[in-house]
């Protein structure tokens, strides 16, 4: 479950106040959620012996077939990591020192249907492995990508410069642009790095 998490994409969602990146896998045998406010990192495993002991002990007037359960958890949660939430379906999150809550109330088969997914904080194999490494992956592909850009940038305005030199002039002058400057670009990037982050 937690090799088949890993292709799965991070997920910007919300209960009440509070912000969370979230991913979850769901399968037959049970599903493994992971959730994050960028402070904290909170995960829980269920296989679907836990399922069942827990869907019974919250809906003792539905008696439903594990898979069932979780496929409807899948439909519940499928939509609100897409950021469509399902009109009849509610979610809360409630923290604590041992870990997070997140408390859905929802329908099943005509019948209310309560689940509690009960998150602990994760172990940092797992921080890194599903948030810390990927981040530090992307963040080095992008430099790489700006790096490229930035020296086709500089290409460009060479061969413009080439133009100018041999006496062509621009038909239309609204396309006139700048001459790029590295320096300048990464001052007034750095600058909106800093106001974004405070």
């Amino acid at each position: 479950l937690e090799n088949s998490l890993l292709t799965q994409p991070w997920a910007s969602v919300r209960f009440g106040e509070s912000a969370f990146l979230a991913k979850v896998c769901f399968r037959n045998t049970g599903y493994i959620l992971l959730i994050s406010d960028l402070s904290s990192v909170w995960y829980e495993s269920a296989d679907a012996e836990a399922v069942g002991q827990r869907s019974k002990e919250l809906n003792k007037r539905l008696t439903v077939h594990v898979s069932s359960f979780l496929n409807h958890l899948c439909n519940l949660m499928c939509p609100l990591l897409a950021g469509q939430p399902g009109a009849t379906t509610a979610f809360s999150c409630h923290r604590s020192p041992s870990g997070l809550r997140l408390h859905v109330k929802s329908e099943l088969s005509g019948l209310p249907f309560y689940w509690d997914f009960y998150c602990c904080p994760a172990p940092l194999e797992m921080v890194f492995r599903h948030l810390v490494r990927p981040l530090i992956q992307m963040n080095l592909v992008l430099q790489r990508q700006v790096q490229e850009l930035i020296s086709l940038l500089l290409q460009k305005d060479a061969e413009i410069e080439d133009y100018r030199e041999s006496g062509a002039t621009l038909s239309r002058d609204r396309l006139r642009t700048e001459p790029f400057r590295e320096e300048t670009f990464q001052q007034n990037f750095m600058a909106e790095v800093r106001s974004g982050a405070s």
